[in-house]
């Protein structure tokens, strides 16, 4: 019990001491071009300069938030921070990936980091023209992912000799889906490399049988009209709405990318494995709420779970600029917060291999690192998510 509590202990004086805030930035000139969140209030950013040899280097980091895939459910975030710069804090807190500090932060410390707000619902694919009076929803993300980047550009990041686009969760696949479209934006001679941190969600039946997230991911694609911004040499084999998912695109991409993922993904277990429209009885819940609660059959079908999502990461694996950190955590986005990134009490691989080292090591060539966790429960370094019980939490 005593480890149990200095180990909470050294998260919560970790997590205070390293962290600070970052204001908000608005990116007022999209709104003339139309790129706007789902209100139509401008995109936003919070930036914090790099210094030193870090000046020319940039880690352009997408916020996470689920997606909207119809009126109604987009017309539920349009009022809120995931729909509206005018609902956004206007300070957060940067820490884990974001940190200005080399002991915590090693190899991006001094660079220039951004965190993007996430306010279109569509992992900034959307574009469509109509506005519907009735709704006044703006289906722009496409159109908010370049202005934000012109915008940096504007701002000193047309000299980069580093850049790096990253996301959590929704933000994760954001920097699946647009990797080459962002290289394309930089200048020719910056060395550009993509990183995707809980973003490779996976077209898998749930515990019914059914095709629900595959169903799900129809609607977003429908809806904000992505097609034309998904990878054309997905698109014309397959539905657009399947090239959404990063098993049918990633091998194709040009840049260079890194996939850091839990294996039991806690967000894709609660939503795309056994989502409450599967689970009418509830018979998942608390095995949701707390990975130690699941029956042994529950765990079997996790672990089937696991060896699928391995299956659809192999066009990742085949690709020799790619790299991967898969723990077998039960875990959802784990660079945005110190305890999860580089501490002594981090998520380790090989008993020694932070993520935050794990990236570092890849995008500088200093190793290549493509390593897979063994099945739960082995891993004793894991962070593992416990759930309020009421807790609805978003990608």
């Amino acid at each position: 019990m005593n480890g149990i509590i200095l180990l909470i202990y050294m998260v919560i004086i970790v997590g205070r001491g390293e962290s600070f805030f970052v204001d908000i930035t608005y990116v007022e000139s999209a709104v003339a071009k139309g790129a706007v969140c789902l209100d139509g209030s401008a995109p936003a950013y919070h930036f914090d300069k790099g210094s030193g040899a870090g000046i020319n280097n940039w880690l352009v980091h997408i916020e996470g938030g689920g997606w909207c895939n119809n009126a109604t459910t987009c017309l539920a975030r349009r009022n809120g921070r995931l729909g509206s710069s005018k609902q956004m804090a206007k300070q957060i807190a940067f820490s884990g990936i974001f940190s200005n500090k080399p002991q915590f932060n090693p190899d991006f410390y001094n660079w220039n980091r951004l965190k993007v707000r996430y306010c279109d619902g569509a992992s900034f694919t959307g574009d469509v023209e109509a506005v519907d009076p009735a709704t006044k929803l703006y289906y722009r993300g496409a159109r908010v992912f370049v202005a934000v980047i012109e915008d940096l550009l504007a701002k000193g990041m047309k000299n980069a000799e580093n850049a790096i686009l990253s996301g959590c969760s929704a933000g994760g696949l954001t920097s699946i889906l647009n990797c080459d479209r962002f290289k394309s934006l930089l200048p020719i001679s910056t060395n550009v490399k993509c990183f995707a941190d809980a973003g490779f969600f996976i077209n898998a039946k749930d515990v019914s049988g059914a095709q629900h997230i595959e169903q799900f991911y129809n609607d977003v694609v429908t809806t904000h009209g992505s097609a034309k911004h998904l990878a054309q040499s997905c698109t014309s084999k397959m539905k657009p709405s399947l090239c959404f998912f990063p098993e049918n695109m990633v091998q194709a991409i040009q840049t260079p990318i890194f996939v850091v993922n839990a294996a039991y993904d806690s967000w894709q277990i609660k939503n795309i494995l056994a989502p409450g429209v599967a689970d009418p009885h509830g018979l998942w819940h608390n095995c949701k709420t707390d990975i130690k609660k699941c029956s042994t059959t529950q765990l079997q079908t996790m672990q089937e779970y696991r060896l699928e999502f391995l299956k659809a990461l192999s066009g990742l694996m085949s690709a020799k600029s790619k790299g991967y950190f898969i723990n077998s955590c039960y875990a959802h986005c784990q660079t945005e917060t110190q305890e999860t990134w580089s501490t002594n009490i981090s998520p380790m691989l090989n008993n020694k291999v932070t993520i935050a080292k794990a990236v570092g090591d890849w995008f500088y060539e200093r190793s290549p690192f493509e390593k897979i966790d063994c099945p739960y429960p082995c891993d004793k370094t894991c962070h593992n998510r416990i759930f309020d019980p009421q807790d609805n939490s978003l990608a």
